[in-house]
């Protein structure tokens, strides 16, 4: 019987960096993939667009990072296994294998069982089948491949592997290219970031806006009325300027208040006058916004706030 060639130490450690880069990929590729179709059919019921901006956000990095690093850590051990092919079959190579056979063959059955299920139970929805495709595609995919590489005993004149990274290459290229389409480049993120602070410094000062009103029972002059040595408040500005936030009573009950954005908030360029319940207003308060000088008109409800 024909002893098996002895693993050297960077066979072992570039055949576990190549599983782990692998694994990270294509984890990354199916989240990626699930999120899409998040953002393309939400859920009235269960969906956060800025959670899956999150998401999408984590997923383009790691495949950015980790799908280059196991195509360049495929080729070094497939040129290594060129110049000498007895390292096709060292051992940690064929246990590194099997066990991602194993892995989506388990995927494969279980989305499979997952789909049936849900379709005894009349829960098919368009979400759930996109979702299904993908994993099952995904997974498919990687086994059939590693299955033709397990079975195939030279790969010296095979184009197989080239061409499967190639392939394999275009498409996460192609996802990754999506996910900048939906959530912009890195500038465009830092206006977000900007505009979102800006939101939050707005929500501030509404609630001591209130929380004067609710003291004093009468709305401020202006914003300068609002600091509180005691309490520490002292009216924010503009992150990225540095500018006040423009403020303005319109009624003895109402009151507005305006900021300039850098990018169109998700929810469009909308803005509704909302009343304001309690010191942190009501859940369904809309700071929608779009690009430029944005006004937000707020009504205080005098019934919630008795004089203190």
């Amino acid at each position: 019987m024909k002893a098996l060639p002895r693993s050297t130490a960077k066979d072992v450690f570039a055949h576990l960096f190549a599983i782990v880069t692998l694994y990270v990929s294509v984890v990354s590729f199916i989240v990626l993939g699930f999120q899409y179709i998040d953002v393309s059919f939400p859920d009235a019921l269960n969906f956060y667009y800025t959670g899956a901006l999150d998401a999408i956000r984590g997923g383009m990095a790691s495949l950015i990072v980790m799908w280059p690093a196991f195509i360049g850590i495929s080729w070094f051990m497939h040129k290594d296994a060129k110049a000498e092919p007895e390292k096709r079959e060292i051992a940690i190579r064929k246990w590194l294998l099997y066990l991602t056979l194993f892995v989506t063959a388990i995927t494969i059955v279980v989305d499979l069982i997952t789909l049936v299920n849900y379709f005894l139970n009349g829960e098919i929805t368009t979400r759930f089948i996109l979702k299904v495709l993908v994993m099952l595609a995904t997974a498919a995919a990687v086994f059939a491949y590693y299955l033709w590489d397990l079975r195939t005993e030279s790969i010296a004149k095979s184009t197989t592997p080239k061409k499967t990274a190639i392939a394999a290459s275009v498409v996460v290229i192609a996802t990754i290219v999506l996910g900048f389409l939906l959530v912009g480049s890195p500038a465009q993120q830092r206006k977000v970031r900007f505009d979102d602070q800006r939101v939050s410094e707005l929500t501030s000062i509404q609630y001591e806006i209130a929380n004067y009103y609710s003291t004093k029972h009468v709305l401020p002059i202006g914003l300068a009325d609002l600091t509180n040595a005691l309490s520490g408040f002292t009216t924010p500005k503009d992150p990225s300027t540095g500018a006040q936030f423009e403020y303005s009573t319109k009624s003895t009950l109402s009151f507005e208040l305006c900021a300039t954005f850098e990018a169109e908030s998700a929810g469009g360029d909308v803005v509704q006058a909302v009343p304001v319940y309690g010191g942190y207003g009501s859940p369904d308060q809309n700071w929608t916004h779009g690009v430029g000088r944005t006004c937000f008109t707020r009504t205080i409800d005098p019934t919630m706030y008795p004089t203190k």
